[in-house]
């Protein structure tokens, strides 16, 4: 695989950020997803622990992170975000974390919604820990994606 595949590397294999200008101001979507895995007792107490309301902090965590995602990711675009939404909910063994970012950009918004959702875990995390130190962080990925030149995406999809 040459380095040119990878849009982020220059011909000599460097990182770069990448030219964004020419493209089409568009209106982007991206969806995540990550999971984390807890004690149903645990879960049962996330609203109501020694630190307060983890479900609420771990939300507000979250957009917090996708607003601030460039500060993450060295070679992400700053974008001037329109929405971002993020749901906790029990799932089996713990909790499932969505994230759904929208941005009117030049670039898509699949890196901020990771990021939420990333973020959204680690302050859940942060919160149960005093409660649960076992808890894991897994399954982060993207879910969907739509607008912009590369087209969209939607996992489990046909291509």
């Amino acid at each position: 695989m040459s380095a040119d595949t990878f849009s982020h590397l220059d011909r000599r294999g460097r990182a770069r950020m990448v030219d964004v200008s020419a493209k089409e101001v568009t209106r982007r979507v991206a969806e995540a997803s990550c999971r984390v895995l807890l004690s149903e007792p645990t879960v049962e107490r996330l609203e109501r622990l020694p630190k307060g309301d983890a479900l609420t902090v771990a939300r507000i965590a979250g957009v917090q992170a996708a607003k601030s995602t460039a500060t993450w990711i060295p070679l992400a675009h700053p974008l001037p975000l329109d929405q971002v939404e993020v749901e906790i909910e029990p799932v089996d063994g713990g909790v499932g974390i969505r994230s759904r970012v929208v941005a009117t950009a030049r670039t898509g918004a699949e890196m901020e919604a990771l990021t939420a959702c990333a973020s959204a875990a680690l302050a859940l995390y942060d919160m149960v820990k005093s409660v649960e130190r076992g808890a894991v962080i897994t399954d982060l990925l993207l879910e969907a994606k739509s607008g912009g030149r590369s087209g969209d995406y939607r996992r489990g999809a046909a291509p």
